[in-house]
């Protein structure tokens, strides 16, 4: 089987090099398209009352500043970036729907390996819901 469509999900950090390095190569092997996807707060969840802010204004400056960072990686990556997603909301819920949504069949992630990505490792959530392969990269800190 050949993938078709990979999808990069990034934290904006500089390791999101390391996972677009790998998406790129794989995808020049194959000839296939590549997006990425960066999954934000939902400040909304977060909100507790005590702090008086515009949360709409705060999630679309957000949202504003995200997308610009994809933009920066997707030139880093030297190789047509089909989408820059970002949203907001459940990490599982939003890769999902954007798997179905873009027929993607792969999906790209780092790992941290330290001591508290082995508490809590939002890529075990992934494992546990992603309906495509995934490919972990692991990132040593």
């Amino acid at each position: 089987m050949s993938y078709q469509h990979i999808l990069v999900a990034i934290d904006l950090s500089e390791d999101s090099k390391t996972l677009i390095d790998k998406a790129v190569a794989l995808a020049k092997a194959v000839k296939a398209d590549v997006s990425f996807i960066h999954i934000d707060v939902n400040y909304a969840e977060l909100y507790t009352g005590l702090v008086d802010i515009n949360l709409a204004e705060t999630q679309s400056q957000s949202i504003e500043t995200s997308q610009e960072q994809l933009q920066k990686l997707a030139k880093y990556a030297q190789y047509p970036i089909k989408h820059t997603l970002v949203s907001s909301g459940d990490l599982g819920n939003e890769l999902c729907d954007s798997i179905e949504e873009f027929n993607v069949d792969l999906v790209v992630c780092g790992h941290h390996q330290d001591f508290w990505s082995k508490l809590l490792s939002s890529t075990r959530q992934l494992m546990n819901r992603t309906p495509v392969d995934l490919l972990v990269v692991p990132i040593k800190d």
